[in-house]
């Protein structure tokens, strides 16, 4: 028996927000679809990814898996081409798995292959244990019971064969799951036992959720940084990975980017390894007018290498001018994108010293940034 595996990341992850796409932000040291790649891919003959490439490639470089497909603009279309393209192997059974869920509990894939002998279909699920309320602009509008309600999970188990055709039917439609399909064509799906740590990433506090079941014991580990530099005529004014329109800029031996630097700085130092010039000497001329982003994806590469995750990062940056509150957004998501985490994560504000000191004389802008990095006890 020939056992294959649809793993789908073509989704764009709006509810969840952030620059970085929720499937390959790092928890416990490798992206989200890694963790669900792995958990997978002993029971499977054939793995075959679904959704962007070059997302995609990086985060299973080194499991083996078939060429990756492009995803569609539904889910549906997504799995559809999944099927399309291990067609040609002749599976006799496809698992369909969102990336998004790292966490495949113990014994589910086995339950469903098991309820595989004797129905089409097979999905874990989880009893619905809240109240449930159907509401209308804020307001309730009655209450539904929960009986014989359950929450549908990942993987699902079906017939290949079975689910290809009913695709290729259903060419234009909108199942959210797959397991509506064979509903749809009075085909008996069966229900086993789900668990809570199935979680989708689909909000960002699910992340932390999924942290602490992935992450074991984290401590948490506090830095700070610091950084000055002077204006300098002739240079562009770049802050947190964002060129701002301005008279001067900032002179350095890189970029000058002084929130980057304080951030590596805090980062460095709540890993206690140093700060950036150990990591990127200044007497060395690979860093001339280097972009600082190159050091804050190290600093961001270390604390993956170390098993941590970034719980937050705060940049205050001190100048008169150019003002920097029209800008903080943009700084916001470059930052996110450059450390590989939610937006929700990072903040930027900034503050002037009254005009007093070499800030307040516009000499230069001086940045100070604080983390909390959470790492292996």
């Amino acid at each position: 028996m020939k056992i294959s595996a649809i793993l789908v990341a073509g989704g764009t992850g709006s509810r969840f927000g952030g620059a970085t796409p929720k499937q390959v932000l790092h928890i416990a040291g490798k992206p989200v679809m890694r963790h669900a790649a792995d958990a997978i891919a002993p029971y499977v003959d054939l793995l075959q990814p679904v959704g962007d490439a070059a997302i995609i490639g990086p985060a299973l470089d080194g499991l083996p898996h078939l060429p990756i497909v492009p995803g569609g603009a539904e889910r549906q279309d997504s799995v559809r081409a999944g099927l399309e393209a291990l067609a040609p192997h002749a599976p006799d059974i496809v698992l369909v798995h969102d990336a998004a869920r790292p966490i495949i509990p113990t014994g589910t894939i086995e339950a469903l292959l098991a309820a595989l002998q004797t129905h089409a279909g097979a999905i874990p699920a989880v009893p619905v244990s809240d109240t449930l309320k159907r509401g209308h602009n804020g307001i309730i509008a009655e209450t539904v019971s929960r009986q014989h309600l359950f929450r549908a999970q990942t993987p699902q188990a079906f017939k290949f064969a079975e689910l290809l055709r009913l695709h290729r039917i259903a060419a234009f439609g909108a199942a959210t799951d797959d397991a509506a399909l064979l509903e749809q064509a009075g085909l008996s799906v069966a229900l086993v036992s789900g668990a809570e740590q199935n979680i989708k990433l689909t909000y960002a506090e699910d992340l932390s959720r999924v942290q602490n079941i992935l992450g074991g014991q984290l401590i948490p580990r506090i830095g700070t940084g610091f950084d000055v530099h002077a204006m300098e005529t002739g240079r562009p004014m770049i802050i947190c990975g964002i060129t701002i329109p301005f008279e001067k800029g900032l002179a350095g031996h890189s970029d000058a980017d002084v929130g980057i630097h304080a951030l590596c700085d805090a980062i460095y130092g709540a890993l206690a390894e140093g700060d950036i010039g150990r990591h990127f000497p200044p007497s060395e001329a690979t860093w001339k007018d280097a972009d600082s982003a190159k050091f804050l994806r190290h600093a961001a590469a270390r604390i993956a290498a170390r098993g941590g995750i970034l719980s937050n990062a705060d940049i205050t940056l001190i100048c008169e001018q150019p003002k920097i509150t029209p800008h903080a957004p943009a700084m916001r998501a470059r930052l996110a994108e450059l450390l590989n985490v939610p937006i929700e994560l990072i903040s930027v504000k900034a503050t002037t010293s009254e005009r007093l000191g070499f800030t307040g004389r516009g000499e230069g802008i001086a940045a100070q940034a604080s983390v909390i990095v959470m790492l292996p006890a």
